[in-house]
């Protein structure tokens, strides 16, 4: 008898929905795409800038799903032992001392009992590939082009099959496979062969629309000018000539900060003294501080006004 668990969106709009109902606002192409990755049984792969919200989509996926939310977090360096399995070798060692001292003869038995499952320490993807009851886990491989294209190359044995093979033990295959998320920066382009694999979305920062609605969802207790002059001046500092645009990450942060502060409106003074919220490389800041903010802030105040 196949296991039931709870259920996908069975449209767009369910996804939207969903999204909707974890406080993540989504547009439609977005959720038109994970709809697409659920209903297919694809990874999705997602690329943009740091801080759009990539990472999120599969937090809040798995909290509206109910299901467990595995985290692969890449680096440089990133290898089998870390993101699939490794020995005990500390327990397997003091298993061999005692059999020894047991006098215990039997070296392919205890090589069997060594090498056996209560010795594996399970990483993210061979986690990912477990049953679970509240069904298949959301997969999330963060940041992947920070590793190398090595194990990119053993990435993609790995979403090809939804297995993993342990020398000592056999093959592990998922039952149910995960729904999988891969985020990158693209710091670097990940190879074609990988990205066939999966559906592709380029997450972009949002409109004023729909950056205002999300700042209204995550920081509701911010007053109403607060949130509408904080979502203008950022989307106005966008299009500076800055090192680091801020995402919306930053956006947030700012309008918490802000609200803490007690503000309830932009004035200069208090933008030169948080800008180290909002921006995150100094040569920005440098460059935003003083009266360059005061003049962008007017600029985004007389457009709030001509547009009524």
């Amino acid at each position: 008898m196949a296991e039931k668990f709870p259920e996908t969106p069975k449209s767009i709009d369910d996804t939207l929905k969903l999204l909707a109902s974890a406080d993540y606002v989504s547009d439609r192409s977005l959720a038109t795409v994970l709809y697409l990755s659920l209903k297919m049984g694809r990874p999705l792969f997602l690329e943009g800038e740091a801080g759009v919200g990539k990472t999120e989509i599969a937090k809040v996926l798995a909290a509206a799903l109910g299901r467990k939310l595995i985290r692969l977090q890449c680096y440089e360096g990133l290898d089998v032992s870390s993101a699939v399995y490794e020995w005990n070798y500390a327990a397997q060692m003091i298993e061999i001392r005692l059999a020894e001292a047991e006098g215990v003869a039997d070296r392919a038995r205890l090589g069997e009992d060594v090498f056996s499952e209560r010795f594996l320490v399970k990483r993210p993807l061979l986690e990912a590939l477990e049953p679970d009851t509240a069904g298949p886990p959301v997969l999330l491989i963060d940041e992947l082009d920070r590793t190398d294209e090595a194990f990119e190359a053993f990435l993609l044995e790995v979403l090809s099959d939804f297995q993993v093979t342990i020398p000592e033990i056999g093959t592990v295959k998922a039952e149910h496979p995960p729904i999988v998320i891969i985020t990158s920066n693209r710091t670097r382009e990940i190879h074609d062969a990988l990205k066939r694999r999966c559906l592709y979305h380029w997450v972009d920062y949002p409109d004023a629309e729909r950056e205002l609605s999300i700042v209204k969802a995550k920081v509701p207790e911010a007053p109403q000018k607060l949130s509408r002059e904080v979502v203008a001046f950022v989307q106005a500092l966008r299009g500076q000539e800055l090192f680091k645009a801020p995402g919306v990450a930053e956006t947030l942060d700012w309008a918490t900060a802000l609200t803490e502060l007690d503000a309830v409106a932009l004035d200069g003074a208090m933008i030169s003294d948080t800008l180290g919220v909002l921006l995150k490389y100094q040569d920005d800041i440098q460059r935003m501080q003083g009266s360059k903010a005061k003049e962008l802030l007017d600029q985004v105040r007389a457009e709030m006004r001509a547009s009524g």
